[in-house]
């Protein structure tokens, strides 16, 4: 089976966990193992970025091979707290290097899963927004780079295109138009999307809008547990 879920914030050697925040976060880590802990070799889990609090990807070994003793597959988005992200080549190149063999990255590219095609990037929030030509280049890149990935999904399969996203490209408040319309364009149907927690969960618009269903999937709105991607 799909699976996804956003917002890990692992810290085995970053020394900056979530339990200071109390709430749904004391005790994290061990609702991470259960939850990952019922997924198999057979699965395929779509990690929505904000995965490890390592600034560089040594730091975050500790993490990935966290990771790595659950046997599904996992496809990495980057967050915007994912410091260790480095290019497509080098973060292979680790993984291969130290033994990662469950991991691989969804980052200008899209990957088959039966008659679907998993798609994504780490898209855009008004919290990004420093005004002027900053905010229409980095703009530009998500689109130019959620384009890439559906593109890559439209060669892979003639059926569904499954989005994920860190950040939500609907708000109450806000709308990422740029992005929304290019969901819109490829016939999008489905779009999962973390970032949100505490507060700004009960802010995320969820359910059927404009003929695509989006879901909130930060790790402490599941009780971090992946959920199962709809699939057609």
């Amino acid at each position: 089976m799909l699976y996804t879920i956003g917002d890990l914030h692992l810290s085995l050697t970053a020394n900056k966990p979530m339990d200071v925040f109390g709430g749904a976060w004391e005790g994290y880590a061990a609702k991470v193992e259960k939850g990952l802990s019922a997924l198999t070799e057979d699965d395929t889990l779509v990690l929505c970025g904000d995965t490890s609090w390592g600034m560089t990807l040594a730091e975050a070994l500790a993490d990935f091979t966290f990771l790595e003793r659950y046997p599904c597959k996992k496809l990495l988005l980057k967050g915007n707290h994912d410091y260790f992200w480095d290019t497509a080549s080098k973060m292979k190149r680790f993984f291969a290097e130290n033994s990662l063999r469950t991991l691989d990255i969804l980052h200008n590219n899209a990957f088959p899963y039966g008659d679907a095609a998993i798609c994504g990037t780490r898209g855009w929030f008004f919290e990004e927004e420093r005004g002027g030509e900053h905010d229409v280049k980095m703009i530009n890149r998500e689109v130019g780079r959620l384009r890439a990935s559906l593109d890559a999904g439209r060669k892979l399969t003639g059926d569904e295109l499954l989005v994920f996203l860190h950040y939500p490209p609907l708000y109450k408040g806000y709308r990422c138009d740029q992005l929304v319309d290019v969901l819109n364009e490829y016939g999008v149907k489905r779009c999962y999307f973390g970032h949100l927690h505490g507060y700004a969960r009960s802010r995320a618009i969820e359910g059927s809008y404009g003929g695509i269903h989006y879901r909130l999937i930060s790790a402490d709105h599941l009780d971090f547990t992946p959920v199962p991607v709809e699939l057609p």
